[in-house]
This record gives C-alpha cells, sequence and structure tokens, in this order.
C-alpha cells in the first residue's frame, strides 16, 4: 500500500477532477438563476435504519445530505439531456446487456447458503457492462472505472424497496476496484461542490477534500482493461447475508473462471470494449464465479468503504457460477432495454440487506436517478420478470 502521507503531484490534480466526475455520477451545480426542476410523482421513499448489531453507524444529517445529493444530481440530468435522451449519471456507456444464468453451488456452508444462495438453484439472470465516465462518448481505451450490474430473475420473496415490495428481482453492483475513495457523506457533498464548482482555484481544492488516501484511491479506480468478461469486479461496500443473530456482514466479487486475459489491442476501435464482448459470445459461452467474502472481524469495519477487506484476513469464498451463454446481444431492441433497466442494490431480499452510509446514500440517489431518467424519457418503469 502506497504511503499516504506523501505530498501529490500537481499534475494528478488534472488527472483527479473529471475522474471525480465520472465516479461520482455529478455534473454541473446549477446556477442561482436556473429554477428547480423535480419529479412530477416523487416518492417519499424512507431512509434506511440502521443495524447496530452490524456496527452501523449513522452520521449526522445523513437522510438531508442524501436528500441534497439526489436534488444536485437531478437538476444535472435535466440540464444535460433534453427530454426522450436522458441516460444514466454514472456508467451511461454500456458495452451491452447480456442473458445469463446464475447457478448456485450444490454444496453450501450452511452460513453461506442464505437469501438467494440456495443449494442448487439457478436463475436467470440479465448482466450489463459499462464505463463509469458520464461521458458516453469517450472511447473505451481511455482511463475509467468498468462496471457490472447483475440482475437475476425469479427471486421470490418480498424486496426492501417500499414501492417495489413484490418484484421478483434481485440485483448486484459492483465495479473493478475493492474501494470506494469516501466515506463521510458530509466529504461526498462538499467533494461535489468542488468538482462542480466553476471556479478554477476551487478545484485545486480536490485533492484535499478528498485527503491523501481518498486521492490515491480515485486515481487507481481509473484503469484500462482488454475484456469485461476478463476482469474482477468487487461489490466495494459490505451486505448483510442473512436474516436474525446469525446474520453477517459480508462483500462480493466477480472473477472470470479463467485466469487467462487477453492483450488490449494495438489499434482498438473507438468501442473495442463492445466489439470485443460480442466477439467473445459469438464464439461461445463465457463462465465467471461469484464470490462471498464474509467479514472476520469487527475491525473489519462497516462504514469504512476505503479500506479493502484484504483476503489474507477474509477469505472469499465461490458460491456460484454465472455462465454467459453463446448469443447476439448487440440488437436494437436489446440495446434499448438494457437502457430502461434500473439497478439498485436495494432490489434485495432482507438477507441481502445493503450496509454502510454509501449504501444508504445510494438508496435515495438511484430512486431519483432512476425516475428523472424514465420520467423524461416517457419509458415506462418496472423490473423485468
Amino acid at each position: 500500500m502506497a504511503n499516504f502521507i506523501q505530498p501529490i503531484p500537481f499534475s494528478m490534480l488534472f488527472a483527479l477532477a473529471p475522474f471525480i466526475v465520472a465516479i461520482s455520477g455529478c455534473s454541473t451545480i446549477p446556477s442561482k438563476n436556473t429554477p428547480p426542476t423535480r419529479l412530477t410523482n416523487p416518492n417519499p421513499i424512507l431512509y434506511p435504519s440502521i443495524d447496530s448489531g452490524l456496527s452501523e453507524k449513522l452520521y449526522p444529517n445523513e437522510q438531508e445530505i442524501a436528500t441534497g445529493i439526489a436534488d444536485v444530481i437531478e437538476q444535472s440530468i435535466r440540464q444535460q439531456y433534453a427530454s426522450g435522451t436522458a441516460r444514466r449519471d454514472a456508467h451511461p456507456k454500456a458495452h451491452g446487456c447480456v442473458r445469463a444464468e446464475f447457478h448456485v453451488m450444490e454444496a453450501l456452508p450452511n452460513q453461506l447458503a442464505k437469501g438467494i444462495f440456495i443449494p442448487g438453484q439457478t436463475y436467470q439472470a440479465w448482466i450489463r457492462f459499462s464505463n463509469g465516465s458520464r461521458d458516453a462518448k469517450n472511447a473505451d481505451i481511455k482511463r475509467d472505472a468498468r462496471g457490472m450490474a447483475i440482475k437475476l430473475l425469479g427471486v421470490s420473496g418480498e424486496k426492501l424497496l417500499e414501492d417495489e415490495k413484490y418484484a421478483t428481482t434481485q440485483d448486484f453492483i459492483m465495479i473493478n476496484h475493492p474501494v470506494f475513495f469516501v466515506n463521510d457523506p458530509r466529504r461526498y457533498m462538499s467533494l461535489m461542490q468542488d468538482i462542480n464548482s466553476e471556479s478554477f482555484f476551487r478545484k485545486l481544492h480536490l485533492p484535499f477534500g478528498l485527503g491523501a488516501k481518498g486521492t490515491f484511491i480515485a486515481l487507481n479506480l481509473n484503469t484500462q482493461i482488454s475484456n469485461p468478461l476478463q476482469t474482477r469486479y468487487w461489490s466495494m461496500v459490505p451486505y448483510q447475508l442473512g436474516i436474525g443473530p446469525d446474520r453477517q456482514a459480508v462483500k462480493y466479487s466477480v472473477r472470470s473462471c479463467s485466469a487467462k486475459t487477453a492483450p488490449i489491442p494495438k489499434k482498438p476501435s473507438h468501442d473495442f470494449l463492445r466489439d470485443v464482448l460480442r466477439e467473445s459470445l459469438q464464439k461461445g459461452d463465457a463462465c465467471m464465479e461469484f464470490l462471498v467474502q464474509p467479514r472476520t472481524s469487527n475491525k473489519l469495519a462497516i462504514e469504512d468503504s476505503m479500506t479493502e477487506w484484504k483476503e489474507s484476513q477474509a477469505p472469499f469464498y465461490q458460491v456460484a457460477t454465472i455462465r454467459i451463454p453463446q448469443q447476439v446481444f448487440d440488437t436494437p431492441d436489446q440495446n434499448k432495454f438494457c437502457e430502461n433497466l434500473s439497478f439498485t442494490p436495494w432490489h434485495a431480499l432482507p438477507e441481502h440487506r445493503p450496509l454502510g452510509s454509501v449504501n444508504r446514500l445510494r438508496k435515495v440517489i438511484y430512486d431519483r436517478i432512476s425516475r428523472v431518467r424514465h420520467e423524461m424519457n416517457s419509458a415506462k418503469r418496472q423490473e423485468p420478470l
């Protein structure tokens, strides 16, 4: 791990600013002269309570901060896009949405056989691979965060979202880095204000607002990959596994079944990751492993999303295999279907309840973003069957 007390090179200031915009999913704060636009039918979402038994701790004014962040992002989307063209604020560029099968392993220890992890169970699924940058026109060769969002179908049982209790989906959201760059909601909000300021000198405050550790993480989230199917992904933040007295905190990860990694093309096309995904699935099936990392010590903090749970201290265990069958996914209808999908960690059974401040903020922010996007596009907002 790097020494975080070393000074930050001045050149990093310019590398950092656009990257954090990509990850945080925000663009410009509306000017004071711009009247705010709000959802026609806002959703009175309930803010998550905390589970003190799993060491969750609520930050001061956390709910108000979450609403404030959602307000900024809603206005930025409305300013950036015309009606009928709205996209996600972050991860708007998809490499493709693919059909998949999620096979839970036949033999699982009792402490892992919770929620959807029913030994021998198979779920149909949709998986969306994406770039993190809010600029969907960026070339895939540019350094960026890469996302993998999984939506399982046919999951019975009441879900956590109040207005989607009877949806039959379960989502897992991951990125190709094991940690996030901020913990404190107040620092997150302050960071967004720095990013969106019109003042160049305010932007120079970014690394100081993040701190040395947050700056290091943000810069290292920014990578190149050669194939979405050969990239490892992490949940970054923790989740509950199970309910009742034997519930525990875990993190998730997905990796290829093979250690083989193809080189990046010498002359990559603008959308080469979509091209590679298309070519891979024209040749045959793809295989990935879904892993669970149980927390082994209270020193692995729930509210600290900036510190990795080292595998030497808390091993990962495979609980499922993801089979992505040979297919043609790059069609107008399927791409449109992909754009209308909404992913949130709160599309979940109580046995997979999201934990920590980042996930609590997500409940408010992701719901707002999805509603704004669908309203602007006059698109029906519903979970697939």
